[in-house]
């Protein structure tokens, strides 16, 4: 198994700023898709949708200001099964947010692709939370033809 890893820290924003970002409704509008529904709660559903297509997780685990896990149960036959983690730690006047996709099958083409994207998504977090202002799908960086 091979694991996507990224970590941005987010200046002047406390990591409790950072969890509401991760697992409300509002706040994941406002860095990964505008096109988010579902239940954020524990053992919820949200379905994040695309132009492209879309994926459905599993909300696994909250521990408020700490960690949030997502299981994915829907979307892309590479995606299923596997999780995404935020680790979240305040340094000084920062949040470190820590990121893992975890349990890819094989890497594929597919998750070189999706490493650049959740890079991409993670500024976009990043931007929303200095700045007010993500660049959620389908405003996002277009990084190759898969967009």
């Amino acid at each position: 198994m091979v694991d996507i890893l990224h970590r941005i820290a987010v200046a002047n924003t406390p990591p409790a700023k950072v969890f509401e970002a991760l697992t409300t409704l509002e706040g994941l509008r406002g860095w990964w898709t505008e096109d988010t529904t579902g239940d954020t709660a524990p053992e919820g559903v949200i379905a994040f949708r695309f132009p492209a297509g879309g994926f459905d997780m599993k909300v696994a685990e909250l521990d408020p200001g700490r960690r949030v896990r997502w299981e994915v149960v829907g979307g892309e036959a590479e995606w299923i099964g596997t999780e995404i983690h935020w680790d979240l730690r305040q340094e000084d006047d920062w949040t470190v947010v820590l990121f893992k996709h975890q349990g890819w099958r094989e890497p594929v083409e597919f998750m070189h692709h999706c490493s650049t994207k959740w890079a991409s998504f993670l500024l976009s977090l990043k931007h929303l939370l200095e700045d007010g202002k993500g660049e959620p799908a389908p405003n996002d960086v277009r990084i190759d033809n898969w967009n």
